[in-house]
């Protein structure tokens, strides 16, 4: 402790706060569009992203750059409705616990848990402020 009564390393003090709880990352974006074609032609032209398509249905996972830097890769899906928006995804080690987590602290599931085949579970949810993100649960055996 400094003469003040704070920490004499408060950067390492707050990063030791902040990392005593577990803290989940943003991993995954996606973007809905009404014309697939003309998206990824415009983010791959734009900004270099390239596209693969996964599954039978209409989505394509982007690459946005090399993995040893900064950044996440995302997807692209077909446009549900008019008012779907971006959303992110949080990778967390138990969907059912953060689906609980969500709902205790204000949060709603606006679509249940469902299994991304070969991947893992996914849900979305809206925010108390109205913002969708999605949860992720990586589990390969996920059918």
């Amino acid at each position: 402790m400094s003469e003040s009564g704070l920490p004499s390393r408060p950067l390492t003090s707050l990063l030791s706060l902040l990392t005593s709880k577990i803290m989940n990352r943003v991993t995954h974006f996606e973007i809905p569009t009404g014309n697939p074609e003309a998206s990824r032609k415009f983010y791959g032209d734009t900004f270099g992203w390239t596209f693969q398509k996964f599954g039978d249905f209409d989505y394509w996972l982007i690459n946005t750059g090399p993995d040893d830097q900064p950044g996440i890769h995302g997807g692209l899906t077909k446009r549900n409705h008019p008012g779907q928006p971006v959303t992110n995804s949080i990778e967390v080690p138990d969907l059912d616990t953060a689906i609980q987590a969500v709902e205790k602290n204000g949060g709603t599931i606006v679509v249940q848990k469902m299994p991304i085949p070969g991947v893992g579970w996914l849900a979305f949810f809206k925010d108390p402020d109205q913002n969708i993100f999605g949860i992720m649960q990586s589990d390969t055996a996920a059918k």
